[in-house]
């Protein structure tokens, strides 16, 4: 019993010591110099999201973006379809979605459909979203969204011919 009262208050201080933060979109540390200038110099798109692809800046989303927050997953049949990232520009002061859609579903499926965006907790709406109908492209980037100061996640759905409703996935609420 003495063993157990140790532990609880143990964990409680534990807890008490964790700061409890919230962060703005693109706070926090933004990608090293290094890791910066290695995707600038390239335009291939990647898993990792480029924003110098061809598809990104189709999009509008600016040079400088950079993923923030973790990476969300869309499952079917209990395996990874699809990434899901948001993408803050210091510059542009914009948030991004962004779905990348893993290659081995792409070689089982022909023709898709994808969206993302970036989800605003404040106005309850998606922000920025884009729409692509029977596709097999691999890289989707959403429109610009003006929501860096408000709490958002990005969002991102990808639906099989067949499925009656996409699966989707969300990033964690970043605010």
């Amino acid at each position: 019993m003495r063993a157990r009262s140790i532990l609880v208050t143990a964990a409680a201080s534990a807890c008490v010591l964790l700061p409890a933060t919230s962060a703005f979109a693109g706070t926090g540390p933004a990608p090293s110099p290094g890791k910066q200038n290695t995707t600038a110099r390239s335009t291939a798109p990647s898993e990792a999201g480029n924003p110098l692809s061809t598809k990104a800046r189709a999009a509008g989303v600016c040079s400088d973006a950079y993923q923030i927050g973790a990476t969300a997953y869309i499952n079917r049949g209990g395996a990874h379809v699809a990434s899901v990232k948001q993408f803050y520009s210091p510059r542009c002061q914009a948030n991004y979605g962004y779905l990348w859609v893993w290659q081995s579903f792409r070689d089982k499926v022909k023709d898709y459909d994808v969206s993302t965006g970036v989800y605003s907790y404040a106005r309850d709406e998606v922000v920025g979203q884009d729409w692509w109908n029977a596709t097999n492209s691999q890289e989707f980037w959403s429109f610009p969204a003006d929501t860096v100061k408000e709490c958002t996640s990005a969002i991102g759905t990808l639906r099989a011919p067949g499925d009656p409703v996409p699966g989707q996935a969300t990033t964690a609420k970043r605010c």
